[in-house]
């Protein structure tokens, strides 16, 4: 039986009765924790709307899972405690979109290493300047022949057999040599006027390195690189993130180089996850915020396809010392911000009337002030904003636990 929320005192997800999930679940930093806090509870709402990716996984097919959001994303350990159990159960296929290169220090990558030589700078949402920005928030750019850009898998089990590499084309546009193993393949990125593509390459074989190296002294600009199975199976979970970000700076995003990523990685589930920075951003007004959301949901709807299910992710239960931003109380001088509290409640708004589903962040974790719980379970950093390894990883399979409640599974498993 499906699992819903009930009028009044939420209670735990009944993994023990749901032999799948249970399955799904098992193992993980999460579990090792979960003594620490009280079980997590539903907190996802109009879970109907996941029925195409539900289908997809029931039929064995391949599937993208797609999380977009601020530094909650682009650290990887919550998108990593999707990751990996879904992979364990329905196999792996590849590591997906990252940002190219190693675009910032401190730059995770679970599963694969990145790396770039000396010569490339970044242009990002944060730090914006003439160069078009994609989905990953990040522009890399060179102006040298023989600048490399690289994936390495971190272990055999997360080789993969395409690379995907989005890029900058248009007049004056340099070259490029990709490398998947050994295979190679020039692109010549010159074109008649300014504009986007994506390009892959595909290995008969699964390898462990792929790379993008610059071919001459003209400008090369890449967006962003992947690394998927080509095999029609398994499950893939990208994260792109970026630390600061905000729902304005993600609607920075250059419309045909938005269009070509998707149309290349064909995401099937859309986890939008932004909120948590207007929460502490003191210039921030709600002013437009409506607007806002509603259009960068209709673009993503148009490019990706109206078809493709969107999950908004309202953000999580976070405390500030800062009582010029308190919007609530939560004892010994932690406020939880008058922004955070408006900003989750209108995105709850806009997905009810776009049909969308909803996960609450803030009610899994265990309601407004959860952040203090959770720093002294050891899961949350000392800013009581940021998770760590284990308490992202709980938090990617609170998530997940919410996202294959309503699954079930084909009669003698998944093909």
């Amino acid at each position: 039986m499906p699992v819903r929320p009930r009028p009044g005192r939420p209670e735990p997800l009944p993994t023990a009765e749901m032999p799948f999930l249970s399955s799904l679940l098992a193992g993980g930093a999460a579990a090792a924790q979960s003594a620490a806090l009280p079980p997590p509870v539903p907190a996802l709402e109009r879970r109907e709307a996941l029925a195409p990716f539900h289908a997809k996984l029931r039929a064995g097919r391949r599937v993208h899972i797609l999380q977009l959001g601020d530094s909650h994303t682009s650290a990887d350990a919550i998108s990593n405690g999707l990751r990996a159990p879904l992979q364990a159960h329905f196999g792996a296929a590849g590591r997906g979109a990252l940002a190219p290169g190693r675009p910032y220090d401190n730059y995770v990558t679970w599963q694969v290493t990145a790396s770039q030589s000396a010569g490339w700078r970044v242009t990002s949402w944060n730090a914006p300047g003439a160069v078009p920005l994609g989905l990953s928030g990040f522009t890399q750019t060179a102006r040298g022949a023989g600048e490399t850009l690289g994936l390495v898998a971190d272990a055999p089990e997360h080789e993969f057999n395409r690379l995907t590499v989005c890029a900058i084309t248009g007049p004056g546009a340099g070259a490029v040599t990709l490398r998947l193993g050994t295979v190679e393949q020039s692109w010549a990125l010159e074109a008649p006027r300014p504009g986007a593509l994506c390009r892959s390459i595909e290995s008969d074989v699964p390898v462990t390195a792929a790379a993008v190296t610059t071919l001459d002294e003209r400008p090369v600009s890449l967006a962003s690189i992947a690394v998927f199975r080509r095999e029609n199976r398994g499950v893939t979970v990208s994260n792109l993130g970026q630390i600061g970000a905000q729902l304005s700076n993600f609607a920075r995003g250059d419309e045909a180089l938005v269009r070509a990523e998707l149309a290349a990685w064909r995401p099937d589930l859309i986890l939008l996850a932004f909120g948590t920075n207007e929460g502490f951003d003191p210039r921030f007004t709600l002013a437009g915020y409506d607007d806002g959301l509603r259009a960068q949901i209709a673009r993503l709807r148009r490019l990706a396809g109206p078809d493709v299910p969107i999950v908004l992710v309202g953000p999580p239960a976070v405390t500030s010392r800062n009582a010029a931003l308190a919007g609530a109380e939560c004892g010994d001088g932690w406020y939880v911000p008058a922004f955070l509290l408006r900003v989750r409640e209108r995105q709850r708004a806009l997905a009810r009337a776009l049909g969308l589903a909803f996960w609450d962040w803030e009610r899994a974790m265990g309601g407004r002030c959860a952040a203090r719980a959770w720093h002294a379970a050891g899961l949350m950093r000392d800013d009581h904003i940021h998770f760590n390894r284990d308490g992202g990883d709980r938090i990617g399979r609170m998530l997940l636990a919410d996202l294959m409640a309503d699954f079930e599974p084909p009669a003698g498993g998944v093909r």
